[in-house]
């Protein structure tokens, strides 16, 4: 499967791109800023737009997806526990001290950690991993994690917003997402790719080598 990243949005989130080269099938993974780049990726391999997911539902992460909606009519899919963040994004952007110019997506379906997303034969796998976002998650493809802001190159998502619980995060990391194969590469929201046996390893809150 081709996976690209793009940083976008007004804190460089990364969106990510999945497309299955066989059924040329494509999702694209917290889309928080302009779409148009992935949108001319997808016509170049001759794709086709099956999903819009989302880690969770926080305006960076978020704030492309109308457009992309509005031109592709494809749903925009989060866990149930954060669809009113989504609908909310005009006072989330407010909150945070951002001009209020983004509308939340109108075709919003929500989905549980029992649901499985397909493109070809590629299944994507939610992990509810609460602490961020009560409802953020984590998909897990192939040897693939998409992690969201759950957990980051050797540190983790902040806990101090509104849902956030550090007790959460940390369970989920520990109990869900080290639990994983060591050899499991990590896409986070932001900053570069890592794996969960380096974070296991060395993430300065829970690293078996730097711990604080």
């Amino acid at each position: 499967m081709i996976i690209k990243t793009f940083p976008l949005g007004l804190i460089g989130t990364n969106a990510y791109l999945l497309i299955d080269e066989q059924s040329k099938e494509a999702v694209i993974i917290d889309l928080g800023g302009d779409y148009h780049t992935l949108f001319d990726e997808i016509e170049n391999y001759n794709a086709k737009l099956q999903y819009i997911l989302n880690t969770h539902g926080h305006f960076d992460h978020i704030l492309g997806e109308k457009d992309a909606q509005d031109v592709s009519g494809v749903p925009v899919y989060v866990h149930e526990n954060d669809k009113i963040l989504v609908e909310n994004l005009p006072k989330q952007l407010e909150r945070f001290g951002f001009v209020n110019n983004g509308l939340p997506p109108e075709n919003i379906k929500t989905f549980t950690e029992k649901d499985i997303f397909k493109i070809g034969d590629n299944e994507i796998k939610v992990i509810h991993t609460p602490g961020h976002t009560p409802g953020s998650v984590c998909f897990l493809t192939g040897s693939s994690l998409f992690s969201g802001d759950t957990l980051f190159y050797t540190s983790v998502g902040r806990t101090d917003f509104e849902g956030g619980s550090f007790a959460q995060l940390s369970h989920s990391i520990t109990e869900k997402l080290f639990k994983l194969d060591d050899d499991i590469d990590v896409y986070p929201g932001h900053d570069t790719k890592t794996t969960i046996g380096y974070e296991k390893k060395y993430n300065c809150y829970f690293g078996q080598n730097n711990q604080i």
